[in-house]
């Protein structure tokens, strides 16, 4: 998303910040030793970081649709030619290519932990087979173990846009011109969302493949081009329908989330321009603040693993193991 971009979309800026810095507090708690001692200071806290703020990850799901919807089909059809390969490619470098140089420091980082501690939470030494998959975004659908915290999300962002876009190339393909592919498009997309939500992400087998995600993602592309027109809105209706009943048949919170975050990137959407107000040096500080955050989010993702890791390890080795030192990280 480019800087001009960003600055017209605040709450994505905003949400992606909130998001990486929980997924952050999440492995702080989840990976283990620091938090296991510090446990007993705050024990509730700890354990809402480790079982419950995962569910963050669905905003980012809404959020990537959103943006793919807008930047590939701004208004319910694709603005460019399909350059499906190339654009899929391109995809992957601007994922694999950061993702590949924190693999380096995760495996440095991993090494080093391996003199000062055993955990779990340690990955081994890699294989070449593994690195190979991590290459290729696919460790998860062979059953290669990760050697970070977070990869998987990169993996299923890939498939997820690849789907999103394949679906549009073939709509564009079909289509006799941009008012059937506004009729088509986001139609196709209820019915992903329909059966994510009604069947398959009812099977947790299924979460290391795109359809798992389908309803998060899809809600998020449909609450961008809920403002395109009637058939756009009519189908994003039609995929919160689905989902409320999704949640009937089988609650479960991560999707709940989903679609909160959807129905709020929709209606910021038809609300945003009601309130407009005239930029102030301080509110033009806190923005740009904000998008300094959202823009390095991403190196964030990637990174904060390695350096938890090595701050475990080196708490491990050189710090009591009593609650109050080990809970000052």
């Amino acid at each position: 998303m480019s800087h001009r971009d960003s600055h017209r979309l605040p709450l994505i800026d905003l949400l992606k910040v909130i998001g990486s810095q929980l997924i952050v507090l999440h492995h702080l708690a989840f990976y283990g030793p620091m938090s296991d001692y510090a446990a007993p200071l705050m024990p509730a806290l700890i354990d809402w970081l480790s079982d419950h703020a995962r569910m963050v990850v669905q905003v980012f799901l809404v959020v990537g649709g959103f943006l793919s919807a807008t930047s590939l089909a701004p208004q319910g059809h694709l603005k460019e030619p399909a350059r499906v390969g190339s654009r899929i490619f391109e995809r992957y470098l601007r994922l694999a290519l950061p993702l590949l140089l924190a693999l380096v420091v995760a495996i440095a980082a991993a090494a080093l932990a391996r003199q000062w501690m055993h955990h779990a939470s340690v990955p081994d030494a890699p294989r070449p087979m593994q690195l190979l998959a991590h290459l290729f975004l696919a460790q998860d659908l062979i059953g290669e173990e990760a050697l970070s915290a977070g990869i998987w999300y990169v993996s299923i962002d890939l498939q997820l846009y690849a789907t999103l876009l394949l679906w549009m190339a073939l709509v564009a393909a079909w289509s006799k011109g941009p008012d059937t592919a506004l009729r088509v498009l986001p139609l196709g997309v209820v019915c992903a969302v329909a059966w994510s939500a009604l069947q398959v992400n009812r099977n947790a087998h299924w979460d290391i493949s795109a359809p798992y995600f389908f309803a998060a993602h899809g809600l998020g592309a449909l609450a961008a081009w809920a403002r395109v027109g009637r058939t756009a809105r009519v189908a994003f209706g039609l995929a919160m329908a689905s989902v409320l009943l999704g949640l009937w048949l089988e609650w479960r919170e991560r999707l709940a989330l989903a679609a909160s975050v959807a129905a709020l990137l929709w209606a910021w959407q038809r609300t945003r321009s009601s309130f407009s107000v005239q930029a102030t040096p301080r509110s033009g500080r806190v923005l740009g603040v904000v998008h300094y955050l959202s823009r390095i989010s991403y190196a964030v993702f990637l990174l904060h693993f390695p350096v938890c890791l090595v701050v475990n390890a080196a708490f491990t080795e050189f710090v009591p193991a009593q609650p109050w030192p080990q809970a000052c990280q």
